[in-house]
């Protein structure tokens, strides 16, 4: 479980970052969560996008794909999440 410094700190490098995964009216699918699962191993932080074709709540999605890929949501703002898993080689200190 992230604190409220840890989650700040992760959403300020987030800040500067693109998204790398978008997701669009089809939803989540088992690639779309392998992938995610992949980059977290690899960068820890990954920064994801809804398209404006999403039916879906945002909010479920994003709890949904965290319980997936065994990580957590720093942050949901506008058509954004951001979710944090550290790896068994970390990359990111956190506070």
């Amino acid at each position: 479980m992230l604190s409220g410094k840890q989650k700040r700190y992760l959403r300020s490098l987030a800040q500067n970052q693109r998204a790398m995964f978008q997701i669009g009216k089809d939803g989540l699918s088992d690639n779309l969560i392998n992938t995610v699962d992949e980059a977290l191993e690899a960068h820890e932080l990954v920064k994801i996008k809804f398209l404006k074709t999403v039916s879906e709540d945002h909010d479920e999605i994003a709890f949904d794909l965290a319980m997936h890929t065994e990580s957590e949501i720093v942050q949901t703002i506008g058509h954004t999440i951001v979710l944090y898993r550290r790896a068994r080689e970390p990359k990111i200190i956190l506070p």
